[in-house]
C-alpha cells in the first residue's frame, strides 16, 4: 500500500512539473483575458446587458476570477457587488465574512444574504460548503468584451466537431 500511494505521489508531481509554465498567468495580460473570459463563458451569466454576474461556491475560482478581472481592467471597486447564496441552516453572519475575505470588497457593497428556501428542515451534509458568492460588476464595456471574446474562442471550434 505504501508503494502505491508513493507512485501515486510521484504522478501528480510529474504532471505538476510539466504543467509548471502555466504559473505566469499573470504577467502575460492577453492570456489573462483569456482565461477570464473562459471563466466567464462558463459559470456566468449570459444575457445580461450592462453588467457581468459570475458565481461559484469554490473560493478558489472566485479569487482567480476577481482577480484577474483586476489585473486586466481597471476595476472600479465601486461597481462590485456580491450576494451570498446559502442553504437554510447556515450561519448567513459567518458566510459574509468568509466572502468578504475571499473578495476583498466591503460590506456595504454586499447584498442581503439569500437563503435557499428549498433547504428549509433539510440539514446541509457538506460541512465545509460556504455557500455560492454571486459576483455582480456594473460595467457594459467589460461584459460586451468578454463576451465577443468568447464568442470568437467558440465560433474557431465551429466545424471541429
Amino acid at each position: 500500500m505504501q508503494s502505491r500511494a508513493r507512485s501515486r505521489e510521484q504522478y501528480f508531481a510529474s504532471i505538476y512539473k510539466k504543467n509548471q509554465y502555466f504559473d505566469n498567468v499573470w504577467k502575460d495580460e492577453k492570456l489573462a483575458k483569456l482565461t477570464l473570459a473562459m471563466l466567464y463563458l462558463g459559470e456566468g451569466k449570459k444575457k445580461m446587458r450592462g453588467s457581468l454576474m459570475f458565481g461559484n461556491s469554490d473560493p478558489r475560482i472566485i479569487a482567480l476570477f476577481l482577480g484577474l478581472l483586476r489585473f486586466v481592467y481597471r476595476v472600479e471597486e465601486g461597481k462590485l457587488r456580491c450576494t451570498v447564496q446559502c442553504r437554510a441552516d447556515q450561519n448567513t453572519s459567518v458566510l459574509e465574512q468568509f466572502w468578504r475575505q475571499v473578495t476583498r470588497i466591503p460590506a456595504k457593497q454586499f447584498y442581503k444574504t439569500r437563503v435557499d428556501q428549498r433547504t428549509i428542515g433539510r440539514a446541509s451534509r457538506k460541512k465545509n460548503y460556504k455557500g455560492v458568492c454571486r459576483l455582480d460588476y456594473f460595467s457594459a464595456n467589460v461584459y460586451h468584451e468578454l463576451t465577443v471574446i468568447s464568442d470568437i474562442i467558440c465560433s474557431d471550434f465551429k466545424g471541429l466537431w
